[in-house]
């Protein structure tokens, strides 16, 4: 039986990536307050240095390694944003990492984890696949530190809802972008234990949204991963779930999907209302707003999690386009059935 994650775990990961990652604003956002008839803010976690807030639980694992473990290295498999994340925070400790992942992760996230010194390795087409490739590395000696499922991953999360409390402590509602559920579980940790009235919803896409499926089941199943414009929201949750299942169902009050055209319009919106540019995954929370999913409350922080999304596919959304990426990417074989 794994043992419970508290708020010491939080704390001590705040202490041990201290310096190491940023801590990003949180802003005001005057257009979704109009939208929403609540006072809406956002907190800036694409701004952190590897354009995604995945460096906070990557760096926290990296420096929590034994010594053995460190001069075997680490291995991972991502959509990209945990692989950027790994890939960083294991060159800043002079750590070997391999990361792998499937066909369907953006090239441009694939350049970005080689930027940072790590080897990447394509296998298949799904985080499953990638995932055989992972047990091998780890056969041989090296450290599985996954996307999510793993304490000191969710643990170096959860800072962000440290941040949060400090940042606005009248916050009453919390959207938090939902794939595995590494963040929304740290999150929700942190701000359940401060206030429990606090009202944490988890947003997810409507293709392939694993916990969303896995809670309505009742426990983890197997979710085919479909090509979405979140693409950083994709791959299972894992059917020995140590950790996130059971903390979302615990901790988690809501679940809300948004379609992709709805994905589309909310990266239109942080463009031209709030001058950022984001990722899908990062859009979800706007999204849900913009949709009016998420009811009632006096201020609402959505997390904005990404911004390593392909400029060229950035271009043709905020020029109108509703990109059907499913159907492209089967086109070009590299989607799932």
């Amino acid at each position: 039986m794994n043992s419970k994650l508290t708020l010491q775990d939080s704390f001590d990961a705040r202490a041990r990536i201290a310096g190491r990652v940023r801590r990003t604003a949180l802003v005001s956002s005057p257009s979704l307050t109009v939208a929403s008839g609540g006072q809406v803010s956002l907190k800036l976690e694409h701004a952190q240095i590897t354009g995604s807030f995945k460096l906070r639980g990557a760096t926290n694992a990296v420096l929590s390694l034994t010594d053995t473990q460190r001069a075997a290295g680490v291995v991972g498999v991502s959509t990209g944003n945990h692989g950027r994340g790994l890939a960083y925070a294991a060159a800043q400790a002079g750590v070997r990492c391999v990361i792998c992942m499937s066909e369907l992760v953006p090239q441009n996230k694939v350049d970005g984890i080689k930027s940072h010194g790590a080897e990447v390795r394509i296998v298949g087409r799904s985080q499953d696949d990638a995932q055989v490739e992972v047990d091998k590395l780890v056969a041989e000696g090296m450290t599985m530190l996954p996307p999510f499922d793993h304490r000191d991953i969710i643990a170096g999360q959860s800072t962000i809802a440290l941040e949060l409390l400090e940042q606005a402590p009248d916050l009453d509602t919390v959207l938090v972008p939902l794939s595995g559920g590494g963040l929304i579980s740290g999150v929700a940790m942190v701000l359940k234990a401060a206030n429990p009235a606090i009202r944490v919803v988890g947003v997810s896409m409507q293709r392939g949204a694993a916990m969303y499926e896995c809670q309505k089941a009742g426990k983890p199943v197997l979710v085919p991963e479909q090509a979405t414009l979140a693409d950083s929201l994709g791959g299972g949750i894992g059917l020995d779930n140590a950790y996130t299942f059971e903390m979302t169902k615990t901790l988690v009050d809501d679940i809300v999907l948004v379609s992709e055209a709805d994905i589309a319009e909310a990266i239109r919106h942080a463009y031209f209302q709030e001058r950022q540019v984001i990722e899908g995954s990062g859009s979800v929370g706007i999204a849900a707003l913009l949709t009016g999913q998420i009811g009632s409350f006096r201020h609402c922080v959505s997390l904005v999690t990404g911004q390593n999304i392909d400029m060229a596919l950035h271009k043709r959304l905020i020029d109108g386009e509703n990109v059907d990426v499913a159907a492209e990417v089967q086109m070009q074989g590299g989607a799932d059935a």
